[in-house]
């Protein structure tokens, strides 16, 4: 007689996604994202448009190699003031984490603030959440196809005036337009724009959460960031349990039963799907959203409002008043970010102000290392690369020292344009018997004629035959 064959069990690794259709709420915070919304999506549309000197306010010229940002221009030999801006990034999103939590998450991150865009396209044409949900539940049929197709046909809009938007910033807009009117985009245009508008059609309309629950790597760490004077949003055990809706016709049920109704209204605002009364999770992107739901329900019980809000672990152990939350906000860590934040600012800003708006690089010609010529003279050639990093013209004048009797063979004077740079070919000779034999050190000097404290001097060396 066979035995019968062990039953498999079968473990999946990966949970299926459960389709998210989040609430809409209106509240205090809903009408602070919103306003950060339009705030950084003005900003981002509108600056290509901007003109400053008669030309495109912010423009990452790549070919030219000229990064414009309004009065000032930067130059391949300026990149570490990139550098400085990721690392003010950088120490900023700690400063702000360490106080707030992930506010940035929340109210500005362009993930956030897409999907928040999607989700109200979604809603003016799909309808409500129940709307939503029972139009995904009733099978095909021709309206529910014109239904979805406007949806992301409107998504789609988005996204590709986004992607244009994007290039914007590194090709002329206004060439651009006229590229996209014509169909004449270069294929490298053609790509980033469609790939960044594929990147947002995607991740805001399609991955949502997913991509700050997975991809996000800011989530991961956040935890390192915060400590126990951090805000965040918090459920109010002690208040709100045990919870329970409430009995109409028997007043005194409610006596037994804490503030929350478990109206679950608070997850179903959640862009992320996550119940807040279950603790601090990983998931939370602090939009508040839960917040302004709990908030209304508070308001129609005719309880206090604060049952879910913005608290810190210190203050909800220990019921502090919003005073003393403040009073241990500024603690030894967010005084040294704040300090080291100021201090990188403050040498950034010190140096663009006071840059020299000239540059200049001397290189000697090694195919010859010196040569003689008539009269006993010796002779070296080099090749000055000089760039006018202002937008308007000026005339320098070169000179060069180090070397008793050094002469400029040629014309010394030279005008550049507007944000010009050109290399420049120049002989310089020495008398016989001057300099010692082998490797002299010179310095090759340019000084703008209008303004004699524009002045750069660049050390080079002259070879003299032995």
């Amino acid at each position: 007689m066979e035995s019968a064959s062990p039953e498999v069990a079968v473990v999946k690794m990966y949970a299926a996604r459960e389709e998210i259709y989040p609430r809409e709420v209106q509240g205090r915070y809903a009408s602070l994202r919103w306003f950060f919304i339009w705030a950084t999506q003005l900003l981002f549309y509108g600056l290509p448009w901007l003109n400053w000197n008669d030309r495109q306010a912010v423009l990452f010229d790549l070919g030219a190699r000229k990064f414009y940002i309004f009065g000032v221009v930067l130059w391949p030999q300026d990149f570490i003031y990139l550098a400085a801006l990721l690392i003010i990034s950088a120490y900023a999103l700690f400063l702000f984490t360490a106080i707030f939590g992930r506010v940035w998450c929340g109210f500005t991150c362009p993930q956030t603030v897409y999907t928040e865009i999607f989700m109200w396209i979604e809603r003016k044409i799909e309808g409500s959440r129940s709307a939503r949900m029972r139009l995904d539940r009733q099978p095909a049929s021709v309206a529910k196809f014109l239904r979805k197709f406007a949806k992301h046909l409107s998504w789609g809009a988005v996204a590709l005036w986004t992607g244009f938007t994007f290039v914007g910033y590194f090709t002329p807009i206004h060439v651009l337009a006229a590229e996209v009117m014509s169909l004449g985009l270069g294929p490298w245009e053609w790509f980033w724009v469609l790939f960044y508008s594929c990147a947002t059609y995607g991740n805001a309309g399609w991955m949502r959460e997913q991509v700050c629950k997975y991809m996000c790597p800011y989530a991961r760490f956040q935890s390192a960031m915060f400590d126990k004077d951090s805000l965040i949003i918090t459920y109010d055990q002690a208040r709100g349990e045990p919870r329970g809706a409430r009995n109409k016709s028997d007043p005194d049920s409610a006596k037994a039963l804490g503030d929350c109704i478990d109206c679950s209204l608070c997850v179903q605002v959640c862009p992320t799907g996550i119940d807040i009364r279950k603790g601090l999770q990983y998931e939370c992107i602090g939009c508040a959203a839960c917040v302004d739901a709990c908030n209304s329900v508070m308001d129609k019980i005719g309880a206090p409002r604060g049952l879910v809000r913005y608290w810190t672990d210190h203050a909800m152990t220990f019921r502090w008043s919003t005073d003393q939350i403040l009073r241990h906000a500024f603690r030894p860590r967010i005084i040294i970010y704040s300090l080291v934040l100021l201090a990188i600012i403050s040498v950034v800003i010190g140096s663009l102000l006071t840059r020299t708006p000239l540059k200049m690089d001397v290189i000697r010609d090694r195919g010859s290392m010196g040569r003689e010529i008539e009269n006993g003279l010796i002779e070296n050639v080099y090749r000055l690369q000089i760039m006018n990093t202002e937008e308007a013209a000026h005339r320098y004048r070169i000179s060069v020292s180090g070397i008793d009797g050094i002469v400029l063979q040629g014309a010394s004077d030279i005008t550049l344009g507007p944000t010009e740079s050109r290399g420049m070919p120049v002989n310089l000779r020495i008398p016989a018997g001057a300099g010692e034999q082998g490797s002299n050190k010179i310095f090759v000097t340019i000084t703008d004629t209008d303004n004699p404290d524009v002045q750069v001097s660049e050390k080079a060396v002259f070879f003299v035959p032995r």
